[in-house]
């Protein structure tokens, strides 16, 4: 018992009160965009992920995160499952919305692209790690980006635009901090530039340049710029204070779409208004510093890395949502980690704030 409770006190209390208030958020919008149908089961879902995430937060807080980092072997087992769940989604996964993102079991579905977040965030932090002192080989770039490039052109190919963009920043993010070169990095910007411009003439389906177009070019305010055009009446209308829990116009009379997954920030400033997102921001704002502060403590290359790179996804998913919410980004569908419904992404998120407190303790 003893033994437990000096376990607790070590824990970054601050960053899982932050988790557990920022989901809060989310229950709540979830919940009222629920009431319109009457239709509460994604709401009580969510509970059950949020119980589920949390208790895994705590359970992975006990192992020793340093199994991982000496164990390479189970790394690239971890790997090579991953990828063997992305390739599976072309075969098993139900078609929805012409998209195959999810295994569907019974009433719950399952996106790999969760685990897989967490398992490249894992093998970077591993490779930078040994070669720390040899980034200025730019082989070590190429060879990283290998590990990358296979999970994003499967997920790429689903099609999902938003999660290959995250990978995408979370690899860049951690070459930086790893101390790549300014004239590798730059050799990479052109190169992106190059991709992009062959993904938008032979890749990217109809769909997804329309959401581009709409958003430079909001032509169609009844089409592909209806999302956004509903999402800023929703903030505005917010105001000060907000409209209240359950009463906000937009999401009860069903101007508002998606509002439980890509707009859910804007159901919050409906509701809640300028004042509750402030009290959101300053929440997230401090699960970031939290995060990036045991990277700062961190003793080792490996914590380090790892704790810079979940940062870098919450940074990026945070920012892009929130981009899209507000007119400022195209909708890419990127959910606002914590906040918006899905099982997979919720306890993803608390699994890898497990392996954070795990280095918390253990530095």
């Amino acid at each position: 018992m003893g033994i437990v409770l000096s376990h607790f006190k070590k824990l970054d209390w601050w960053l899982i009160v932050s988790a557990v208030l920022i989901t809060g958020f989310g229950l709540t919008s979830i919940y009222s965009s629920s009431l319109p149908k009457g239709n509460f089961l994604n709401f009580e879902k969510q509970i059950v992920f949020f119980i589920i995430g949390l208790a895994l937060m705590l359970l992975i807080s006990f192992s020793d995160y340093r199994v991982l980092r000496n164990n390479s072997s189970l790394i690239l087992v971890l790997y090579s499952i991953c990828l063997l769940l992305l390739v599976g989604l072309f075969f098993f996964a139900p078609e929805i919305r012409g998209t195959r993102g999810w295994y569907k079991i019974g009433l719950f579905s399952f996106d790999p692209i969760e685990p897989t977040k967490l398992v490249l965030i894992i093998l970077l932090a591993k490779y930078f790690s040994m070669r720390h002192i040899e980034m200025y080989k730019f082989r070590h770039i190429v060879f990283s980006g290998i590990y990358v490039f296979l999970p994003c052109l499967l997920i790429f190919l689903k099609p999902d635009l938003g999660g290959t963009m995250i990978l995408v920043a979370m690899w860049l993010g951690v070459l930086l901090i790893s101390g790549i070169k300014i004239k590798h990095f730059l050799i990479l910007f052109l190169c992106f530039l190059m991709i992009v411009g062959l993904a938008w003439s032979f890749l990217l389906k109809d769909y997804q340049k329309d959401r581009v177009l709409s958003f430079v070019f909001p032509y169609d305010p009844l089409g592909g710029s209806w999302s956004q055009t509903q999402s800023k009446i929703a903030i505005g209308s917010g105001m000060l204070l907000g409209q209240g829990v359950g009463e906000g116009s937009q999401v009860q009379y069903g101007f508002l779409p998606e509002p439980h997954t890509d707009f859910v920030f804007s159901v919050m400033a409906e509701e809640w208004g300028f004042l509750g997102i402030s009290a959101f921001f300053l929440l997230y704002i401090n699960l970031i510093w939290r995060t990036l502060k045991i990277a700062i403590d961190s003793r080792t290359n490996f914590p380090r890395l790892f704790a810079s790179g979940f940062a870098i996804v919450l940074i990026a998913q945070f920012v892009i949502n929130i981009g899209m919410n507000l007119s400022m980004l195209p909708v890419v569908g990127i959910y606002l980690p914590l906040v918006s419904y899905g099982g997979s992404g919720l306890i993803g998120t608390f699994v890898g704030l497990g392996i954070l407190q795990s280095i918390k303790v253990r530095r």
